[in-house]
């Protein structure tokens, strides 16, 4: 079942000669469950791509289609809602709010919409991600580590469609890198979670079902890994 489709997207920043093309005319789709890495060097605009899919930033034109929604019909406050709830977003630096606890930030999606937190699931999750000893500590209190697996856990709390993973393992070292990477595979295959990675890192891209290669803005190379 196709759960992602991207319909020829372009991004231009800026205008006339100054204009740059960060995205040219992108096109492909992701069936559910599919693990998906996007390899490119810096500037070939894979990062952009990943906030186009997140709802972080409009395209100028093109769509992008998630469960059949094309979220930039979407106005700014019924694009944030289905964000917070359908697209689970891992950054290389965390992201997490400083002043709240670990379990307050891998709950935050589901407070902000006023959604009781399934405990089963709350404390699968957490201990799946071995962080049952650290709920009330603070993400300074925590190891780069431990850090990204809380936002692992804020990305998976509100069961969403997909989740994208931006250089998740960039800010790691490899002991760290490798253990958060089983993670992701993880959940994608015993939970069939749909999971799209940017990465820079060859090794991590060869571990997908399939790779993408954007190179200039456009799709180099699209490859099934394993089929």
């Amino acid at each position: 079942m196709e759960i992602l489709k991207i319909d020829h997207l372009s991004k231009i920043y800026g205008k006339g000669e100054t204009a740059v093309k960060a995205l040219d005319d992108v096109s492909f789709s992701v069936k559910k469950g599919e693990f998906v890495a996007i390899i490119g060097p810096s500037g070939s605009g894979k990062s952009t791509l990943l906030h186009m899919l997140g709802g972080v930033d409009r395209p100028t034109t093109g769509k992008v289609l998630i469960e059949n929604t094309d979220i930039y019909k979407l106005n700014e406050t019924q694009l944030a809602i289905f964000r917070r709830r359908q697209i689970g977003l891992i950054y290389q630096f965390y992201n997490l709010i400083p002043v709240l606890t670990v379990e307050e930030n891998i709950t935050l999606p589901m407070l902000l919409d006023e959604h009781k937190v399934d405990k089963k699931q709350f404390d699968d999750i957490v201990k799946t991600l071995n962080l049952q000893s650290r709920l009330g500590h603070l993400p300074n209190q925590l190891s780069g580590g431990q850090q990204q697996r809380v936002s692992i856990g804020r990305a998976l709390i509100s069961n969403p469609a997909i989740m994208l993973a931006d250089e998740p393992t960039g800010n790691l070292d490899s002991k760290n890198s490798g253990e958060i990477i089983d993670l992701l595979k993880m959940f994608n295959k015993t939970f069939n979670q749909t999971l799209i990675v940017i990465t820079h890192d060859e090794r991590i891209a060869l571990q997908a079902d399939r790779v993408i290669v954007i190179e200039d803005g456009r799709i180099a190379k699209d490859e099934v890994v394993r089929p």
